[in-house]
C-alpha cells in the first residue's frame, strides 16, 4: 500500500499544508519573484509618468488649430481650417526619421480605411526647405508611392504652434478644429486606431 502511495505522488508538486513550512529554495523564488513583480509596477509607473510628462510638452486639448498655408505634394495650398467637418490626424514627420519611416505605412493603411469614416490624414513634412520637395519626391517614389496624396510641408510656425521638438509627434484635431489628442513618438498599429477611434467618437 506504501509503495502504490509513493507511486501515485511521484512527480508531482509537493503540496505544502496549513502549519507546514515552505522548502528554503522556495521561500527564495517567493522573495525573487516579489521583487520582479514590485520591479515590473514601479517601471509601469514611470512609463506611465513619462508618457505624461511628454504629452504635458505637447499642445494641450481644446487648442485651435492654427490657420496657417501649408504646401501640398502637388504645389496646391492646404490650411487645417480647411478640413472643418472632418477629424485630422496629423503627423509631423521628416523623411531622415527612422521612426517616421516605421510608423508611415500604418497611417497611411489606416488613413485609407477611416477616410469613409469622416478621418483626414495629414502627413506634415519638417524636411528642411527649401529642399523639402525633393527629399519627400524621392522618398515617395523610391518608397512610399501612396504618402502622395497625404504630404504637407509644414512651416517653422505650423511646427511652434503644435510645439514640435522631436519627431514623429501625431495629433488628432475634432470636427472644429480643436486639438483632441497627442503624442510624441512612434505608435503599433493597435495604438493608432484605438486614438482613431476615440477620435471620431468624440
Amino acid at each position: 500500500m506504501t509503495e502504490q502511495r509513493n507511486a501515485d505522488t511521484e512527480g508531482r508538486p509537493e503540496q505544502v499544508g496549513e502549519g507546514s513550512t515552505p522548502a528554503p529554495e522556495r521561500q527564495g523564488w517567493s522573495k525573487v519573484l516579489l521583487v520582479v513583480t514590485a520591479l515590473l509596477g514601479l517601471a509601469g509607473l514611470g512609463y506611465l509618468g513619462v508618457q505624461e510628462a511628454l504629452r504635458g510638452r505637447l499642445a494641450s486639448d481644446g487648442m485651435s488649430a492654427p490657420s496657417v498655408s501649408m504646401q501640398t505634394y502637388d504645389g496646391k495650398k492646404l490650411s487645417l481650417s480647411d478640413l472643418r467637418g472632418k477629424v485630422v490626424m496629423l503627423d509631423f514627420w521628416a523623411t531622415w526619421c527612422p521612426p517616421c519611416q516605421a510608423e508611415m505605412p500604418h497611417l497611411i493603411k489606416l488613413a485609407k480605411e477611416y477616410e469613409p469614416k469622416g478621418l483626414v490624414f495629414v502627413a506634415a513634412s519638417r524636411d528642411e526647405m527649401p529642399d523639402a520637395p525633393l527629399f519627400v519626391e524621392e522618398f515617395i517614389i523610391s518608397r512610399m508611392p501612396d504618402l502622395a496624396p497625404y504630404v504637407v510641408y509644414a512651416p517653422d510656425e505650423m511646427a511652434a504652434a503644435f510645439q514640435v521638438t522631436a519627431l514623429p509627434t501625431l495629433y488628432f484635431l475634432d470636427r472644429e478644429g480643436r486639438v483632441v489628442d497627442a503624442q510624441r513618438g512612434a505608435l503599433s498599429e493597435a495604438a493608432l486606431r484605438a486614438r482613431i477611434e476615440r477620435a471620431l467618437g468624440q
